[in-house]
């Protein structure tokens, strides 16, 4: 590195490349290392872009690799986003290079982290990504520091501002979710092709990032369980709500005697648990540890400001040579968790029917429910207005989420059944 000052390269200027500039504009010195940050570079999809600041002093770099690689800088921050293409291309080249990496990119670290802590090792650099989860909150720096003398065994939380914001939003209004969504989208809460977002995407690339951190094994996304907000409807939050508890799209990540279940979906959270208070575009989460307990962070987990921010501490890492293997152990040990299949889950349901207004229905549901050993904990029957029929709502006592669902679909035989029954689970935490 030269000198006193370290020397950066920033691919990728929109919303969190902007907010990293505008900081190293305002506070070029960093603490606690005690030196100057100059870019020395940068490179975006376009030069021309209307931008809130002044880039026209700054080296331009078309390609990204092209700046990954330039001898100008000693460290590449990288903002482009995607898990293939540019982003991959260009950071491989800087730990090729041998230079640290800083990247807020969630899917790139969730879908090639494995390789990718590979390179930095052999190279014996670091790769660093507290902004790809929860934004300036600090989630990975919890994990991979904090929680190192303890064994983690849950890892929960709410990871997505997007999905919380609309759930929120939904609940506090009783609007659909069309509507609300697109609310956010002319917010600027969510993109015009929010399916990263509401699908559950976004919020598995998180999850699986803290699985590995938490448990100490390669990112493996393609076993993540993934359901989106999409199905979610005003009425199961009004009878959710009635039941005392809130739905929130909740990602997590659970290691047992099998292995790791990672997974994200609706579920119901008791209204008093600090998940069900966390609103609006908040994230939230907790990490369980054998030894420490429960710990519970909040805060925000996007916008310029706290994500840029969560970038200048990776940055301030390298520049006091802060060093620790990638994902708790050497990259040689990395190795898939063995995936539990999320059906085999034992847990508590919420289940709504909707039904015909006559004599026997609440009979046919329970007896169904009795044939697979599946017991009822609370039941709720309030009239809706408009709802084409009588909604049951039913909580279920713990039971294996395949013999629910078997349940269930033996329940769609029902005559007396308008629609097949929904099912959201109850959250464990």
């Amino acid at each position: 590195m030269s000198g006193k000052s370290l020397r950066i390269g920033v691919a990728g200027l929109g919303t969190v490349g902007a907010g990293l500039l505008k900081l190293i504009d305002e506070r070029p010195l960093f603490a606690p290392a005690g030196r100057e940050v100059v870019v020395t570079g940068v490179s975006a999809r376009s030069r021309k872009r209307p931008r809130p600041f002044d880039i026209s002093n700054l080296p331009w770099f078309d390609d990204p690799a092209a700046l990954a690689a330039s001898p100008d800088n000693d460290l590449f921050v990288e903002l482009i986003g995607g898990s293939d293409g540019p982003a991959k291309v260009a950071v491989e080249t800087a730990l090729k290079a041998g230079k640290p990496v800083v990247t807020a990119n969630k899917a790139l670290i969730a879908e090639h982290g494995a390789e990718l802590a590979a390179l930095a090792e052999a190279n014996d650099v670091p790769l660093l990504f507290e902004a790809a989860v929860m934004g300036g909150t600090p989630a990975v720096k919890m994990l991979r520091e904090a929680m190192v003398g303890d064994e983690v065994e849950q890892v929960a939380g709410i990871l997505n501002g997007t999905c919380n914001y609309i759930l929120t939003e939904m609940e506090a209004t009783g609007r659909s979710f069309a509507d609300v969504l697109a609310d956010a989208q002319r917010l600027g809460y969510a993109e015009a092709d929010p399916t990263m977002d509401v699908g559950g995407f976004d919020a598995a690339h998180k999850i699986t990032i803290l699985a590995a951190l938490a448990f100490g094994c390669a990112p493996t996304y393609a076993a993540a369980e993934i359901e989106g907000v999409e199905a979610i409807e005003p009425i199961d939050i009004r009878m959710a709500k009635d039941l005392g508890y809130r739905i929130k799209l909740v990602a997590s990540a659970v290691k047992s005697a099998e292995g790791v279940a990672v997974s994200v979906h609706p579920a119901l959270a008791p209204l008093a648990h600090p998940l069900a208070q966390a609103g609006g575009p908040l994230n939230a989460l907790f990490i369980e540890g054998r030894r420490i307990g429960r710990i519970f962070i909040q805060g925000a987990g996007a916008g310029a400001g706290p994500t840029a921010a969560a970038v200048a501490a990776d940055i301030a890492d390298v520049m006091t040579a802060a060093r620790r293997p990638v994902f708790q152990v050497p990259a040689a040990q990395l190795k898939p968790f063995a995936a539990v299949d999320a059906k085999r889950q034992v847990g508590r349901a919420y289940v709504r029917l909707l039904v015909r207004d006559q004599p026997g229905v609440l009979a046919g549901v329970t007896e169904t429910l009795a044939e697979g050993g599946i017991s009822i904990d609370s039941f709720l029957q309030r009239p809706v207005e408009d709802a084409g029929g009588v909604p049951i709502v039913l909580t279920t006592h713990a039971a294996p989420e395949e013999t629910l669902l078997a349940a269930l679909r033996r329940m769609q035989k029902l005559k007396a059944l308008i629609q097949p029954p929904r099912m959201i689970r109850i959250a464990h935490i």
